[in-house]
């Protein structure tokens, strides 16, 4: 029986909770998110209109545990990188089999991603690309290329437009609608990949061989983005021996490091 750690119950996550939790070999589930439900989710999520107001944790806790009684579900109502909440979150870590983040924000994957490699676990991404043209989703194994290696790569090699992320150090704060959100549908085809990507990495872990690291699916023909609509992508990305995040001298051993190594790398980032 497998035990799921997962940041992110938004638009993208949420269905991908759902799906993953509805596979009889998961028995347990740990949930971060700290947002509220408000009235411009309604369009994009899974909850009810009735539900605006309440934190989108409890909500998917209610939502899972109406499908799957016997499901336990742990939730935390906090940041990722909240530094209160670190001992809980690595201690849940520890004890996952498998990691789904489905988090916006840069800091929040690259936090993500350094927990899944402190503890050794397998993990994947999800992200949906402004406006619903596409999504990627990313697979990650101990000891293979880490976030960094992969953001660095794809800036580089698959440059597209894409949304940018809400303020999650704030979740009480007012949510800036800055590009065009995606609609439910094209949410619903990049969460079910993610999904299924996820299940294929629970049950084969050091077997598992999809033919990429990270795969990009384009819904939309865009001029200057996409030349086709429908089209997969597949990115076989190594691990990068400059790579400022997993690189051996560069790993970070606390919060405060992350923070100077997360800095580094989002400067390289936006410099390529």
């Amino acid at each position: 029986m497998a035990h799921v750690f997962q940041v992110g119950a938004g638009s993208g996550g949420m269905p991908v909770l759902d799906m993953i939790c509805r596979d009889s070999r998961i028995s347990r589930v740990t949930l971060v998110e700290p947002d509220v439900y408000k009235p411009h989710n309604v369009d994009r999520h899974l909850f009810p209109r009735s539900a605006v107001g309440e934190l989108k944790a409890v909500l998917a806790e209610d939502w899972l545990k109406d499908r799957r009684p016997e499901l336990q579900v742990e939730t935390l109502t906090c940041d990722l990188l909240e530094p209160a909440k670190q001992a809980i979150i690595e201690k849940a870590v520890g004890e996952a089999d498998v990691g789904v983040c489905a988090a916006d924000n840069e800091a929040a994957k690259f936090h993500f991603d350094l927990l899944m490699r402190r503890h050794g676990k397998p993990w994947t991404l999800g992200e949906v690309l402004s406006g619903g043209i596409g999504g990627f989703v990313h697979w990650f194994v101990p000891g293979g290329p880490c976030y960094g290696c992969v953001a660095s790569h794809l800036k580089r090699e698959a440059m597209v437009e894409k949304p940018k992320a809400p303020d999650y150090s704030q979740p009480g704060g007012p949510v800036e609608e800055t590009t065009v959100p995606a609609g439910k549908a094209s949410i619903g085809v990049v969460a079910g990949l993610h999904a299924v990507v996820t299940l294929g990495l629970l049950a084969e872990k050091e077997k598992y061989q999809p033919g990429f690291t990270s795969l990009l699916l384009t819904l939309q023909r865009v001029e200057q983005v996409f030349d086709e609509a429908f089209r997969p992508y597949r990115f076989r990305i190594p691990r990068l021996a400059d790579c400022l995040i997993c690189r051996a001298e560069a790993t970070p051993s606390s919060v405060g490091d992350l923070d100077v190594a997360l800095a580094q790398a989002l400067a390289r980032l936006g410099n390529e």
